[in-house]
């Protein structure tokens, strides 16, 4: 595997950019964008070998659309309750839409992509309190959309409609070191894409080095809704309950951020 000096792998994302469309190296891959960009540089997935400095890590991501990028997974606080498992989906889930078909007819589902911005059609937000270093879920009934009035019922009668209790929470220092492991410092790559004979390409556009990541930066961005939270979890399975961010809302989270072309 070869190594780079920050220089060095700057000077190489510059000649790939010159380069122009280049065949997706992983076809049918959704991640072929970062994975191809990989193959070029000759690393390994999600490791820049850059030796003597700070952990870097490679982020690309396809122009022009409106998928959620993962920034990483991390289950809410008291873990020793499994939350998600244990409250959330027996006492606030529904019904799944395959639930009699696919699974079995008592299948639940609790799946809510929420932020700090507004509360979800459900009554679900994150709450940043600054005070207690914490992000926490907050549930309000008297939000919940005139739609779900059959599941609030349902709600009432399992728990009640009051705040949660406890409320699931992240605590600041856990959820800055889990994603500063992530995405302490990043060179962060913006492809376009086009589609040529059955077969993808990918054109390298934007190149940007991205420096020390910020916990206050990180929490406006969920109080903005540019982080998202998101809960994915049916009676069958968990599937682990994720931070997502919006497209091109990274280089915010960050103190430092360099244009490299």
């Amino acid at each position: 595997m070869k190594t780079y000096t920050k220089e060095e792998l700057i000077q190489e994302l510059i000649k790939i950019k010159e380069k122009g469309w280049i065949k997706n190296a992983r076809h049918g891959n959704a991640g072929g964008v970062g994975n191809t960009l990989e193959d070029l540089l000759g690393i390994q997935e999600n490791n820049l070998p850059i030796p003597n400095a700070a952990e870097w890590e490679l982020k690309c991501q396809r122009l022009n659309t409106t998928s959620l990028t993962t920034l990483f997974h991390m289950e809410p606080s008291p873990r020793a309750l499994k939350f998600v498992p244990q409250i959330l989906l027996p006492k606030y889930g529904w019904s799944h839409q395959e639930a009699g078909t696919k699974y079995q007819d008592t299948e639940m589902s609790f799946r809510q992509t929420i932020h700090g911005q507004s509360r979800s059609d459900r009554g679900f937000m994150v709450i940043i309190n600054r005070a207690e270093k914490k992000v926490l879920i907050s549930f309000d009934a008297n939000s919940v959309s005139e739609k779900h009035s059959a599941w609030l019922q349902s709600v009432d009668k399992r728990i009640g409609l009051g705040e949660l209790t406890p409320q699931p929470y992240w605590g600041f220092d856990d959820l800055f070191h889990k994603a500063g492991t992530k995405l302490l410092n990043c060179f962060y790559v913006q492809a376009q894409v086009k589609h040529e004979g059955g077969y993808e390409y990918f054109s390298y556009e934007k190149i940007m080095m991205l420096q020390n990541l910020s916990l206050e930066k990180f929490l406006e961005a969920v109080e903005s809704a540019a982080v998202l939270v998101d809960f994915d979890a049916r009676t069958g399975h968990n599937h682990g309950t994720k931070f997502r961010l919006r497209q091109d809302k990274l280089p915010s989270l960050y103190e430092r951020v360099t244009i490299i072309s």
